[in-house]
């Protein structure tokens, strides 16, 4: 129906807001700030850029400059997070067009397949965003507790869980969509039952009057038999 049609839009659209957030955000991962109390400074990297803040509020970033020198993990994820906003941009438009209470799309048949193609959509976006900041995270994580590691850690950024949170709402979205065709199949019986029930309460009024023009006779019959 319409209304949980308003609500897949509403998932979708705002995970889509979500991932763009989530892809231009500078903060996938941070330094723990309670091992730099002394100096006061940290470090937090993003996808597109590297930034160091201090406790009075000033930051300095830097982008990356060359691609081939990022490393793999970030250039992956920059991809899956780059198809994952082109993605859930396409489903909100495709969205738009197979809604019911939209007077664009064509046909009831036609809204349908528009709208299965965007929750099948949403539902790809949400994936490649799960993807590449679950791929992000494992990097973490791994260099965090390997003991051998005795580079800089880092630990888990907001951006991070704003991704998940972006994927989690598109995925919803997309299978609200997906299930909102079985009832677009089922209109057509209710528009039938509509009209069958038209005809009975034709058949009702005419034998209304019919039992008007009757019950007289009948009652003059019983009082007369009596």
């Amino acid at each position: 129906m319409s209304r949980a049609q308003i609500w897949a839009l509403v998932s979708g659209v705002g995970g889509f807001g979500a991932l763009v957030a989530a892809t231009t955000s500078n903060e996938w991962k941070v330094t723990t700030r309670a091992s730099s109390v002394i100096t006061a400074t940290w470090v937090y990297q993003g996808l597109w850029m590297n930034c160091a803040g201090n406790a009075l509020g000033s930051f300095h970033c830097r982008p990356h400059f060359t691609i081939f020198k990022v490393a793999g993990y970030i250039q992956a994820c920059r991809g899956l997070m780059i198809a994952a906003v082109s993605l859930g941009f396409f489903g909100s438009i495709f969205a738009l067009f197979g809604m019911k209470c939209t007077k664009v799309g064509g046909s009831d048949k036609a809204k349908a397949k528009i709208a299965c193609l965007a929750g099948i959509v949403f539902i790809l976006s949400g994936l490649c965003s799960m993807t590449g900041c679950s791929l992000y995270a494992n990097k973490i994580t791994t260099e965090f507790f390997d003991p051998l590691f005795v580079e800089q850690k880092y630990e888990l950024g907001a951006a991070l869980f704003i991704g998940w949170a972006g994927a989690s709402l598109c995925i919803i979205g997309g299978v609200i969509f997906c299930f909102s065709i079985s009832d677009n199949n089922k209109t057509p019986r209710y528009t039938y039952n509509g009209a069958t029930s038209v005809m009975s309460s034709r058949t009702k009024y005419h034998g209304g009057e019919d039992f008007k023009t009757t019950n007289p006779s009948k009652q003059f019959d019983k009082n007369a038999y009596v």
